[in-house]
């Protein structure tokens, strides 16, 4: 599987944990459950960047499977956080989203779903450290504006649907400047209970 992932490496990075573009993020070590979600969407329509759509349009699910396990069987560390040009309230800004949400607007914290450390949890939700800002940038963008699609119910779609575009730019900023720990990882189970029904937690059981 590892010969027959290497083309995975000219976008994802050759341990599959980014490149320095800023766009492809991090699969080395993201919970099965996730990326397989994220290649079947590829394949099916909901997700449509075509470069991904012409690599699995053909695959069955068993191999994505089979895909998925083996990325997500990857440990290895993480470098350091790159600097963020931003200010200091916007940042703390994005403090607050990530850590309290904005009762308000019944907009959930991001830690209420990816965890207190923001690593994830198994079997479905990604980490939200060590990933580029540009990358947390254009994916919340695109569930906003419905270019980019989960498995319904869409939670990603209404948590972004509900964010401005000053506060996608303040989560982004904070997420990026923040180091991920040593030896962090998926939690072993989903927070309970999640503020939002999300189709892709099922389907990564399946």
């Amino acid at each position: 599987m590892a010969e027959r992932m290497r083309p995975c490496g000219a976008c994802h990075g050759r341990e599959a944990v980014a490149t320095a573009d800023g766009y492809s993020p991090r699969i080395a070590g993201k919970p099965a459950g996730y990326l397989l979600n994220q290649l079947r969407s590829f394949r099916d329509g909901r997700r449509t960047y075509a470069p991904m759509v012409y690599l699995v349009q053909y695959m069955s699910d068993d191999y994505l499977r089979e895909i998925a396990a083996y990325f997500a069987s990857i440990e290895l560390p993480y470098p350091p956080p790159q600097p963020v040009a931003a200010p200091a309230d916007v940042v703390a800004r994005g403090r607050a989203l990530t850590h309290e949400g904005d009762a308000a607007r019944g907009l959930p914290a991001c830690r209420t779903c990816h965890g207190d450390a923001l690593m994830g949890a198994e079997p479905a939700i990604p980490a939200l450290l060590g990933l580029p800002r540009d990358y947390v940038n254009a994916q919340l963008l695109a569930w906003r504006t419905g270019r980019l699609r989960s498995l319904p119910p869409d939670c990603m779609a209404e948590v972004a649907k509900r964010l401005s575009p000053d506060d996608i730019v303040a989560v982004s900023a904070f997420l990026a400047a923040q180091p991920v720990p040593a030896d962090a990882h998926a939690a072993a189970a989903l927070p309970a209970p999640l503020p939002l029904e999300c189709g892709g937690i099922a389907a990564a059981t399946r």
